[in-house]
Formats: C-alpha cells, sequence, structure tokens
C-alpha cells in the first residue's frame, strides 16, 4: 500500500503565498505521476496541477502563471507553490499518486485565503 502526507494548508490573506506538500511512502516501485486535486464547498473535485515522471505538467486554466508544481523523486514528495492567492481558491486540496497504474489519495489539507 501507498500511504500519503499532505501538510501546508492554513489560512492566508488574498495576494498571500502558500507551499503544500506531499510526501509518499510505502509499496512504491515507480511513480508515474503525482498532482494536486481541490474541492470547494459545493463544488466537484477538480484537478488543480499534475506532473508526470518524465518532468510533463499540466495545471487548470484558473491557476496558470500562479501555481507552480515540482517533485522531488528522492523523497518521493510533491509541491505546490501557491502564490497570488484569490478568495476563490479557497478549498481542500488533495494530494494524488499514481503507483503501477494504481491511484491513490491523500487525506486533504484546508486553504483558506480570506482577509
Amino acid at each position: 500500500q501507498v500511504q500519503l502526507v499532505e501538510s501546508g494548508g492554513g489560512l492566508v490573506q488574498p495576494g498571500g503565498s502558500l507551499r503544500l506538500s506531499c510526501a509518499a511512502s510505502g509499496s512504491i516501485f515507480s511513480i508515474y505521476a503525482m498532482g494536486w486535486y481541490r474541492q470547494a464547498p459545493g463544488k466537484q473535485r477538480e484537478l488543480v496541477a499534475a506532473i508526470t515522471s518524465g518532468g510533463s505538467t499540466n495545471y487548470a486554466d484558473s491557476v496558470k502563471g500562479r501555481f507552480t508544481i515540482s517533485r522531488d523523486n528522492a523523497k518521493n514528495t510533491v509541491y505546490l507553490q501557491m502564490n497570488s492567492l484569490k478568495p476563490e481558491d479557497t478549498a481542500v486540496y488533495y494530494c494524488n499518486v499514481e503507483v503501477a497504474g494504481m491511484d491513490y489519495w491523500g487525506k486533504g489539507t484546508l486553504v483558506t485565503v480570506s482577509s
């Protein structure tokens, strides 16, 4: 099994920054892709950003130019640097990892953007 531990969520003012981290551990043979999803109250879960083993990235249109996803393969960790945060970014952010064709999810970390 694969376990994911997320950290970095919290309360921040509009225009501020946060960095989310997600560390994977357990039965890891190879990680194809890692990413971040988010779910706001009353909304469906959506993809925020993803990165493959080859370094290819994909971002939601709403966060392009503001968020940056990266990974540290030695630590099996993925990061999401969030800048110029807006109130509409408020959501629970979930880490996702694809290992050996299977998806694994973190428990989520809450990001609240408010003045």
